[in-house]
């Protein structure tokens, strides 16, 4: 039993399998799913940046959300690929800390981004005829600063408080990565509850993105109805499918993740809703975009 935070020097993150041989699949298969990600993000951010055709307002964000995954993806798998491969679960208690706060950041950077690109696809087909003034230059790389720097001021705050509350129940977690969660669960006194004000204080910003994000589709909907031609619909809609299936996946996975009942919660469903909101969404979101556009392809 340890009395406080400062005498662990490091955490036990979850181990994937006890077998050598099982530990080897798991660090093939994310190593796989690494370099996919890589890939792609790495093709978008590529193309969007060389093609002059494809500096606009929806590609600047689309660069921008490319970025996040990449980060998002980095923070979490690299380091669950080397224990696997080295046979080692320890991780410091810097190293825990900054990917607690890497992992914070990149997921509500995401968040904020694809709110911001909702807006984006809400004046292109809603309001066609104000996008050069409400989307100007100056305009997105000021609403793409403000999702990052939301971002970072939330992971600064979060990890702030996460690492400043005493830890008397071991350093073992239950999860291959650091996330608040399971810090919280090592914590031995009330000040956890600071922690948990201040994720309702997120869920609660969460959820006012989720409003404006429905609200925005649903006038948009209304919008692409009212076109006459079949084909004119078709065009609106496609332009709108990738950024809402990829909003659908990011807020299903983290919503479950970070609100289920404890009464179906288990380690083996903790690892497998992690790997769906920290692994999929950056190794998906390339191939959802790429699809469904032709000046991507």
């Amino acid at each position: 039993q340890m009395s406080n935070g400062s005498s662990i020097t490091q955490f036990l993150l979850l181990a994937f399998a006890d077998s050598r041989e099982l530990q080897l699949l798991h660090f093939w298969l994310f190593l796989g799913i690494y370099l996919a990600a890589l890939l792609g993000n790495g093709l978008i951010i590529t193309a969007v940046a060389c093609n002059h055709r494809l500096h606009t307002p929806m590609y600047f964000f689309l660069l921008n959300l490319a970025l996040v995954d990449l980060g998002s993806i980095s923070t979490t798998l690299p380091k669950a690929m080397a224990n696997s491969l080295w046979d080692n679960r320890a991780i410091s208690y810097q190293g825990c800390a900054a990917q607690l706060f890497l992992l914070v950041f990149f997921i509500l950077a995401e968040l904020y981004l694809l709110t911001v690109m909702a807006y984006d696809r809400y004046v292109a087909i809603c309001k066609p005829l104000h996008y050069g003034t409400l989307l100007g230059s100056r305009a997105c790389v000021l609403m793409a600063a403000a999702a990052w720097g939301g971002g970072f001021l939330y992971a600064v705050l979060h990890t702030a408080n996460t690492f400043s509350l005493p830890l008397c129940r071991g350093n073992a977690l239950d999860q291959f990565f650091c996330e608040i969660p399971q810090i919280l669960k090592l914590s031995c006194s009330d000040s956890y509850l600071r922690e948990v004000g201040l994720i309702v204080v997120s869920v609660c910003l969460g959820l006012g993105c989720f409003v404006f994000l429905v609200v925005s589709y649903v006038q948009i909907f209304r919008a692409v109805l009212r076109i006459p031609s079949e084909q004119g619909r078709h065009k609106a809609f496609s332009t709108c499918l990738p950024h809402l299936v990829v909003v659908s996946l990011f807020i299903s996975t983290v919503v479950f993740a970070y609100l289920k009942p404890l009464s179906i919660s288990s380690p083996f469903l903790d690892v497998v809703v992690a790997v769906l909101y920290s692994v999929v969404p950056p190794a998906v979101n390339p191939l959802i975009y790429s699809m469904r556009n032709q000046e991507l392809r």
